[in-house]
């Protein structure tokens, strides 16, 4: 496949702006960019560890000379690793962002902030690093994100996480460990909605929110103004599941309103599963700046759940990030990065069979070079 200069330019323009973590003075062999060009590939085939990366680069060494300089060949594992273990992440993540053409999408997004923990990064007196990101899900894009040593850290690392990011007009989603005043206001400041949970770290709140609603089930309580939608029973390997949204916006009653920015709504998002004919509800409750319909609030809810299911489960199982073994400096945590990315691309990248999971893409990278060179160029 034919390489357009202007592609070559684009990744060096963007690349370009990682400041090189080596020394300023003497005889510097390999190119910043052809080790991070190799290292993101190397990830794309479903490898992390260095020694992946001397090998993968000397495999297909003449076909990265087809974009990269390679004064002096493949560096050796040792370069890869003092390289990543320097780099600074939010320059790498900015840069590759850039490089893949990440710009913000016209209309109103979905970011949903959520914390995971590298469980391999610990050692003995370290604590593993417990990473919160910043995700649009219809991008299957990154947008911002902190490491913390552990996840109580979550409510100190969210404001940062906002603060590195552009929001406004967005919607952002964050569970009850983000459920707090501060960072209400914040999203606010940056002209955002959010939609937070509500659990028992909010006592107060989570307690009035949850008697309002089973009030509104009495005989009294029907006559309430409220906005109900239920989604069409879903049926899967035996269990049967119906989801029934209710959101109130009237909250002169509530004590607390005034201490939440701009609230404008309570939602209540219940699950009735059935299975083996034992039924069990389940109640979650939420908070939100915007005063929209049921469904609306269904969508976007059951979206931050993606985070889960469509970037940490992927991080863990297709790129097995809970058994890498990285623990030096920044290392880790650029790994972390080129993992995200490289799920990124091959999301994004098409191919002519249908029902292609993106397993089999990674596959389909490792073995078929211009497949690969798909994922790394086509915008």
């Amino acid at each position: 496949m034919e390489i357009k200069e202007t592609d070559i330019m684009r990744m060096h323009e963007s690349l370009g702006e990682i400041k090189d973590p080596r020394r300023g003075w003497g005889n510097l062999r390999h190119k910043l960019v052809d080790m991070l060009v190799i290292g993101l590939s190397t990830v794309i085939i479903g490898e992390d560890e260095f020694e992946a990366m001397e090998d993968w680069g000397k495999e297909r060494e003449e076909w990265f000379r087809g974009f990269l300089e390679l004064p002096n060949g493949i560096p050796d594992a040792d370069t890869f690793r003092r390289v990543y273990e320097r780099i600074e992440p939010q320059e790498l993540l900015q840069s590759l962002n850039q490089w893949f053409l990440a710009v913000k999408v016209e209309g109103v997004r979905e970011i949903h902030i959520d914390g995971k923990t590298i469980c391999g990064s610990g050692s003995r007196g370290k604590k593993a690093l417990h990473v919160v990101s910043a995700w649009v899900g219809e991008q299957d894009l990154v947008l911002g994100q902190l490491a913390t040593d552990e996840k109580s850290n979550e409510i100190t690392a969210i404001p940062q996480v906002l603060d590195l990011i552009d929001i406004k007009g967005d919607v952002v989603t964050i569970d009850a460990m983000g459920c707090q005043k501060a960072i209400a206001e914040k999203i606010r400041e940056k002209k955002a909605d959010y939609i937070l949970s509500v659990k028992e770290n909010q006592p107060a709140l989570y307690k009035n929110t949850q008697e309002y609603f089973e009030y509104l089930e009495s005989k009294e309580g029907r006559r309430e103004k409220s906005d109900t939608w239920t989604g069409e029973l879903e049926k899967d390997h035996g269990r049967l599941e119906r989801r029934s949204i209710t959101v109130i916006t009237h909250l002169d009653w509530l004590e607390e309103g005034t201490a939440w920015k701009d609230i404008a709504a309570l939602i209540r998002y219940r699950t009735a599963r059935t299975i083996d004919e034992q039924t069990t509800v389940t109640d979650r409750y939420y908070i939100s700046s915007m005063a929209a319909p049921a469904k609306t609030f269904a969508q976007l809810i059951r979206g931050h759940w993606s985070i889960e299911n469509r970037l940490h489960w992927f991080l863990d199982v297709l790129f097995r990030e809970d058994d890498s073994q990285v623990k030096k400096g920044n290392a880790p945590l650029n790994l972390n990065i080129l993992r995200k990315i490289a799920l990124s691309r091959l999301r994004a990248t098409p191919v002519a069979e249908k029902r292609f999971s993106t397993k089999r893409k990674v596959f389909k990278a490792r073995v078929n070079p211009d497949f690969h060179f798909s994922v790394l160029f086509r915008e």
